[in-house]
């Protein structure tokens, strides 16, 4: 061999040692990450991410995975927010050896978060995923924590008391779920913690172990939160506390608190009551106020509560001098008029006997021209009602004093009470409180509403006696936006009470409220479940509608084998029509359109005939940011609600589902099923126009009783209904037109 064979030898030798190296370098994963993340893609069901493989790979070698991030040999961060994963999370995450960040936000991953959680890990975000169960305690563990995400999920429970080595969290999200309890005192020690989001819960208690902290981002908003705000957090630059039972009076301790007494806390007590001092609980840090050099911002808070002061004298004196005009007036439009009808309208502050004289003025009939409207006239409080109101107040299940309305049981039903059969007595006898929760009705009844004819007012007293107290026993379901109580009156009637949750019942006011039963009363028709009444009382909002025998077309189809028997062919062909019906009705008569949001089996009531009865129409106004998720999530949900995106086609795409349930006796999401067979969309599709195939996913309780040829004109509605894109989807007049075709066909 020559020198310049030899050359190229040593070469090809060299450059084959370079190969051999570089996989050392930039190569061959560490084996607990390598472990730990092919058991991560297992338990989110194999998705297709570019570079991930089943089992072994090299994460971080020169190919990569999609999503990994890695420093040498180690996996720093996994990052797939929206990728629209399923599945669950591992039970080995814990094996990560360095992983410093885990964003898997916005997608539809499910079950528990798992206790086994990497050490090393400082960004964690799940939001926008469906886990649910609780918090594991083993946050505690994570000492390097700087960012933790679970909002808008599904969990429950009490925060967990597991705080005490966090304190380099900067940020906590735990909004969107279903968390209730006190926060824990551990949470006081997030010494580092920065923003907090906590809206649209079920918390309790008070805010005091977060005063101390360096909040400068603060959302409490619709949580049961209560007591006296701390001052300290007043000062928060964003803080969100709307939605709250707060109670603003001073604490009777906070004076005892402070051993040495300022010449601050006489301007502090002509502030409101909201900015009152509160009481301290640890005693360091409120000796140390005194000393904290605050003098020149008592002046300037002098100086603010003289302003304040001059302020509201000058809005009072302005306010009388109105009131005087007013009245002036109105007597002259008395002396003018010479007529009832004006002196009615100020009757509010004169205490006549006579005033039902007047039947055809307008200002009465708001208050006895529809008789069913019971928040609005009460009888005088007798010794009794005193009583009740005693023994109510003493009750934790309701926070405020018993609000004195009639029971309209004795108007909603026969065979009831005849102690309030005689006439209401007039209004006079309304408390100042009393008057301002009736005024939010006041729209309600209306000349023209005649819907509202058949729509009561129910006193919490009364739903508690008619459900027992709303037992165990009495449970019917729980869905989106509350749960459901079957309510027996005296008179053996049965009735459903639907309990709406905290968080749904504070997205409206009073009066935005009502104004929705008034919007759900209006709709009438042969397959919409009738709303018989209402209760608003106590911050509890109850609608109560009318009680279907048989349960719900989820029940029948998945859980009572003796009403599935039932459940022929032609059967589910009429229960197909009549929710079609229902559909057509919101979505092309009513006007304006109603969109339903909401539509599944689980909301389609039968009755003893097996007549279909939609509920929840009307009610997309109740449900929250994350519905559409939740909707997503359980299967009925269409392509486009990922973007946000919900309109009157995508309640025609969740009628497909409930189509394709009829057809194959299948769950919309049945996580006992194969990974590939979970929702039952994905895994019909291919098979709806393979005549075998769509023979096979015929409900086997069927044993094959059906004709062929109209199985394939449902198949091909269904196909129809569930097309990816919405403009594609035909309108519910169409749908109902082929299934009534198919029902002449088939008779």
């Amino acid at each position: 061999m020559g020198y310049l064979g030899c050359r190229k030898f040593v070469y090809f030798l060299a450059f084959l040692a370079v190969f051999a190296v570089l996989p050392t370098c930039w190569g061959f994963t560490n084996p607990s990450d390598v472990f730990a993340i092919s058991s991560l893609y297992a338990a989110l069901g194999y998705p297709r991410l570019a570079g991930w493989i089943p089992f072994g790979g090299d994460p971080c070698g020169l190919m990569g995975w999609q999503g990994v991030l890695c420093v040498n040999a180690n996996v720093t961060g996994i990052v797939l927010s929206g990728m629209d994963l399923e599945g669950e999370l591992s039970a080995n995450l814990g094996l990560f050896s360095s992983i410093i960040q885990i964003d898997l936000s916005n997608n539809q991953i499910g079950g528990s978060i798992p206790s086994d959680l990497p050490a090393t890990i400082r960004n964690f975000s799940l939001s926008d995923n469906q886990f649910s169960g609780s918090i594991p305690e083993s946050i505690s563990s994570l000492d390097q924590l700087t960012d933790l995400s679970l909002g808008n999920n599904h969990l429950t429970g009490l925060i967990p008391d597991a705080f005490q080595q966090l304190g380099g969290l900067t940020m906590l999200n735990l909004c969107g779920n279903m968390l209730s309890g006190q926060l824990p005192s551990s949470m006081g020690n997030l010494s580092s913690l920065t923003k907090l989001y906590m809206q649209n819960n079920q918390l309790s208690g008070t805010l005091d172990v977060l005063q101390d902290l360096p909040l400068i981002d603060l959302n409490i908003e619709n949580n049961l939160f209560s007591g006296p705000i701390p001052e300290k957090l007043l000062n928060v630059p964003n803080f969100r506390k709307a939605g709250n039972p707060f109670n603003t009076s001073v604490l009777p301790s906070s004076t005892v608190s402070s051993p040495s007494p300022s010449p601050s806390p006489s301007p502090s007590k002509a502030s409101p009551p909201e900015f009152a001092p509160v009481q301290q609980v640890t005693g360091p840090p409120v000796q140390q106020l005194p000393q904290t050099g605050r003098q020149g911002t008592n002046k300037t808070s002098k100086s603010i509560s003289w302003i304040a002061i001059v302020g509201i004298l000058v809005i009072v004196v302005l306010a009388l001098g109105m009131c005087l005009f007013l009245s002036r007036c109105c007597k002259r439009r008395q002396v003018a008029d010479n007529t009832a009808k004006r002196h009615d309208a100020y009757a509010y502050g004169d205490r006549r006997a006579n005033h039902k004289d007047d039947d055809s003025l307008q200002k009465p009939n708001y208050q006895a021209e529809k008789v069913t409207k019971a928040a609005v006239m009460r009888p005088a409080m007798t010794s009794v009602d005193t009583k009740q109101e005693k023994d109510v107040k003493g009750r934790r299940a309701f926070p405020k004093r018993e609000d004195h309305r009639i029971d309209m049981t004795r108007m909603d039903l026969t065979g009831m009470e005849s102690s309030i059969q005689p006439p209401l007595p007039p209004p006079f006898t309304l408390l100042p409180s009393e008057r301002i929760m009736a005024d939010p009705i006041l729209p309600l009844i209306t000349p023209s509403g005649h819907a509202m004819n058949s729509v009561k007012s129910f006193t919490i007293a009364s739903l508690q006696q008619y459900t027992e107290s709303f037992s165990q026993e009495n449970l019917m379901g729980k869905g989106m936006l509350g749960t459901v109580y079957k309510a027996k009156l005296p008179n053996g009637k049965l009735l459903a009470v639907k309990k709406l949750d905290s968080g749904t019942s504070r997205l409206q006011s009073d009066r935005e409220f009502l104004e929705l039963i008034s919007n759900v009363a209006k709709l009438q028709h042969a397959n919409i479940i009738r709303l018989v009444g209402y209760c608003v009382e106590h911050r509890q909002r109850m609608l109560v509608y009318e009680y279907c025998e048989n349960g719900t077309l989820h029940e029948a189809l998945h859980l009572d084998d003796e009403i599935h028997e039932r459940l022929t062919w032609n059967t589910r062909i009429s229960l197909a029509l009549q929710a079609a019906r229902a559909l057509e009705y919101l979505h092309e008569v009513c006007q304006p359109p109603v969109v339903h949001q909401n539509f599944k089996s689980a909301n389609i009531l039968l009755d003893d005939e097996l007549s279909v009865y939609v509920a929840d129409s009307g009610l997309a106004p109740l449900l929250s940011s994350t519905s559409m998720a939740q909707l997503q999530g359980c299967g009925y949900g269409g392509p486009e609600l990922e973007l946000g995106s919900y309109s009157s086609q995508s309640d025609v795409y969740s009628f497909g589902v409930v189509m394709l349930e009829l057809l194959t006796g299948r769950k919309s999401h049945d996580r006992s099923r194969p990974r590939g067979e979970q929702f039952l969309v994905r895994w019909a599709i291919p098979r709806l126009h393979d005549i075998d195939a769509l023979a096979r996913m015929v409900d086997p309780s069927l044993h094959g009783a059906y004709p062929s040829k109209s199985l394939s004109r449902f198949a091909d509605i269904i196909s129809l209904c569930i097309q990816p894109e919405p403009e594609f989807r035909p309108p519910m007049s169409e749908i109902v037109q082929n299934l009534v075709h198919m029902v002449q066909r088939d008779s």
